[in-house]
């Protein structure tokens, strides 16, 4: 049942596709699936400004910003308040846990299913316990996030791409739910894909030929990642890792 939203109007092809230009100075600095796990963001951010040490720098966020984590609300303001301070070099991807989100605040009939996925630790951290509560501000935010970012020499995205189609997928929901076949895939997609969404519960990156996936697991307790990537080369040159667990 679909419901009638009151000043909020959710569009899911506003900006799905971003590029930026060649810069041999910047660093990229890709971060996975952070699941509302607020502390150990904070932990990561630290590092990597002491990392970069001032040089040009750019943090990509590959999406799963919210559910599972016990402050999904605060993980939100902080990359708000990111963006908001350098909005050229602060880019948020939008993730499947954030479309179930939006799908659930417009239709009744998803709400159970996203509450199941971690949805009530999301409503929880905002101090509320029906969708229709979510802040609108949040809402707006999370529909007009963008769903691929190129860059020189590679593509990010939050779950995959499709083998067989031409870079990048236009598929949204390949982009935010794929697992297979794109994870066994040995497929050449033009650039390295790097991505999240299905974690790896040793807590370690995946480093394959094709792509590199940054879900470490930090919503089941393992790991927040960041990738260290430069225009030199499609795979990262280092891993910045916090641990989750208390």
């Amino acid at each position: 049942m679909k419901r009638a939203v009151a000043g909020i109007r959710i569009c899911f092809f506003r900006a799905i596709f971003l590029t930026v230009g060649r810069n041999p100075r910047m660093m990229t600095y890709a971060i996975g699936d952070i699941h509302g796990c607020l502390d150990p963001l904070r932990e990561l951010l630290a590092r990597i400004q002491q990392h970069h040490g001032g040089a040009d720098h750019r943090l990509v966020f590959l999406g799963d910003y919210i559910d599972r984590g016990p402050d999904s609300a605060g993980v939100i303001k902080t990359v708000q308040d990111l963006q908001r301070r350098e909005p050229a070099n602060v880019i948020c991807l939008m993730g499947n846990h954030e479309e179930l989100m939006i799908k659930a605040h417009e239709d009744s009939l998803l709400v159970v299913a996203w509450l199941e996925f971690g949805g009530r630790a999301t409503l929880a951290s905002f101090g509320i316990e029906d969708p229709e509560d979510l802040p609108h501000d949040v809402l707006r935010w999370a529909s007009a996030l963008p769903t691929v970012l190129e860059d020189a020499r590679r593509y990010y995205v939050h779950a995959g791409f499709r083998p067989g189609v031409p870079a990048p997928d236009p598929d949204i929901k390949s982009r935010l739910w794929i697992r297979e076949p794109f994870l066994s895939a040995d497929y050449d997609f033009g650039k390295h894909v790097v991505h999240g969404h299905t974690p790896n519960m040793n807590g370690k990156p995946d480093v394959r030929e094709n792509r590199t996936n940054l879900d470490t697991a930090a919503g089941w307790g393992r790991n927040l990642t960041a990738g260290v990537f430069t225009d030199d080369r499609a795979k990262a040159v280092e891993f910045l890792s916090v641990s989750v667990a208390a």
